[in-house]
């Protein structure tokens, strides 16, 4: 890593907190902002100094990815090029109680753990062995841990669908412990999800009064169960109840999946907005965020319960090919059937290496090519693919953008990848998840420039100090003297997504340059290939 002193020249800063641009020099030096010069004439002139040219960019803090699932892409690629690419240089990672650690057996893990592949090899078991293996990869982007309940379920008890003993609580307790001293920056859960559907609420309580002792924040992937007005109102009253039993700050994952609850998606966001806005009104501390996908992604074995995942591949095979097993396996309410509430033609196969006639096929398509029902035609796709099981990624489209609006608008709405960090080369090549090259250039173009909702200063609040805010961190996500120097610098006219639905795997364009603790990332739009990112560890 060489941190060099650097004067930015000539930028227009948007210093990350709304407030109005400004032209100025930057001096950067031991990877912090040393001084800001409003009067160009005051700024030093020295051959020691290495001079960078900002004239027309704007210059913002680094984005700040409060919702990312890079735990395991970061170990198989540091380099992060989808998210320094287009200025991000911090990840939140470990969402929806899906991450890295804590782990047992590996093998058993896989299914919570996106980007999971076995030609990787996990050497950790804790938080700390984890944080302490993605720092020794030196990471592009700065990364700041959440503890996953789906791993704290599956370490302590498995793949079971019943809500933990007493015993299995008090281990799980303490694990969470460990990890939030560890350097944890709080707990997050997937309710949606096979470890955890069982989860009751007064056990998720349990466990984020340990993340609140430690001073951390609690995200919710919200339960998101059920059909109907009911159904979309109380998922985030369970949220905001769980919260307030902890005493914690809440954090509402992609807060407009509400949307695909009820008959009327716009009513549903609304509501939740409303409750949010109620709750900060007795004084409850609750934020969310959004990801910027007009669809829904997951892993297609979501589809199974937990119970249909254990044992060996042979086992997993056994089950998916008897027909008994088969009915009923069709009586589990997952994700995938929520997301496509009787409509098959919403959800799609996107890449699928060992059939390809089924990408970017639905469902339903495939299910009346091949004669099958629906869930027959998912349990045979996944019997074919048994062997990695959790590869194959599917499209849910279940959501109107006129629906979701409402939470981009409001004031406290952070921003997402909801994705991995991946690359177009390397180890990662060929691997893809929607949002990880599109987030934060869509984010802009799209409401800055094509819709005119947010000034450009606001729409950089929303991706730097809002989320920093969250994390409890005051050095970063502004431009101020003595904050780290993380850095985008981009063209404001250009500056976009390049990524599509079906080739989502393009880097962003605009991004001119990137720093990340003082060292250049990106310079002039290319990698310089130096990777300065630091594993922040809460208190």
């Amino acid at each position: 890593m060489s941190q060099e002193s650097v004067l930015i020249r000539n930028g227009t800063i948007m210093d990350g907190t709304g407030s109005a641009p400004f032209l100025a020099d930057l001096l950067v030096e031991n990877g912090r902002i040393a001084e800001i010069f409003r009067d160009a004439s005051l700024s030093p002139r020295s051959p020691d100094l290495m001079p960078l040219d900002a004239a027309g960019l704007v210059v913002a803090p680094g984005f700040i990815d409060i919702h990312s699932h890079s735990d395991f892409t970061l170990v198989a690629d540091p380099r992060a090029v989808s998210s320094i690419s287009q200025g991000a240089t911090l990840e939140v990672i470990g969402n929806c109680g899906h991450g890295c650690a804590p782990v047992t057996d590996p093998a058993q893990f896989s299914g919570n753990i996106y980007g999971y592949r076995p030609d990787v090899e996990i050497h950790w078991h804790s938080v700390g062995e984890y944080l302490d293996r993605v720092a020794q990869l030196k990471p592009s982007v700065n990364v700041a841990a959440l503890v996953p309940n789906g791993n704290l379920r599956l370490a302590v008890a498995g793949l079971v669908d019943r809500p933990s003993t007493r015993a299995e609580l008090d281990r799980m307790q303490a694990l969470l412990a460990e990890g939030m001293q560890e350097g944890a920056f709080g707990y997050s859960t997937g309710l949606e999800y096979g470890p955890e559907r069982a989860c009751p609420e007064e056990e998720i309580a349990a466990l984020a009064r340990v993340a609140a002792k430690y001073g951390g924040f609690y995200a919710t992937h919200t339960r998101n169960q059920g059909d109907g007005a009911e159904a979309a109102i109380e998922t985030i009253a369970e949220a905001v109840r769980t919260g307030g039993a902890a005493d914690i700050p809440l954090q509402i994952s992609h807060i407009s999946i509400v949307s695909r609850l009820a008959h009327d998606g716009h009513w549903a966001v609304q509501k939740a907005l409303e409750q949010v806005d109620v709750a900060r009104g007795r004084g409850q501390d609750v934020t969310f965020d959004m990801h910027t996908r007009l669809f829904g992604t997951t892993n297609l074995s979501e589809a199974l319960p937990p119970q249909a995942l254990e044992g060996s591949t042979r086992e997993i095979a056994a089950r998916l090919s008897d027909p008994a097993t088969r009915r009923e396996l069709k009586k589990y309410n997952s994700i995938i059937t929520a997301l496509a509430r009787d409509d098959w033609s919403r959800i799609v196969i996107f890449d699928s290496k060992l059939d390809p006639e089924i990408s970017r096929q639905s469902i339903a398509d495939i299910s009346a090519a091949r004669g099958t029902e629906p869930f027959d035609t998912i349990y045979d796709i996944l019997l074919a693919h048994v062997e990695n099981i959790h590869e194959l990624m599917i499209i849910a489209f279940a959501y109107n953008e006129n629906d979701i609006r409402p939470a981009f608008k409001h004031s406290l709405c952070m921003v997402g990848s909801d994705a991995t960090a991946l690359a177009t080369d390397g180890l990662l090549a060929g691997t893809s998840f929607h949002g990880a090259f599109t987030w934060a250039g869509w984010y802009y173009s799209h409401f800055v420039r094509d819709t005119r909702t947010f000034t450009p200063q606001e729409a950089i609040r929303r991706m730097t100090s809002l989320p920093a805010s969250r994390l409890g961190l005051t050095d970063r996500g502004t431009i101020k003297q003595g904050a780290y120097a993380d850095l985008a610098i981009f063209d404001p006219e250009t500056f976009a997504e390049r990524g599509t639905t079906f080739e989502p795997n393009q880097t962003a364009q605009g991004m001119r340059h990137v720093m990340v603790n003082g060292v250049l990332a990106v310079r002039d739009g290319q990698l310089t290939g130096q990777r300065s990112g630091q594993v922040l560890k809460h208190n």
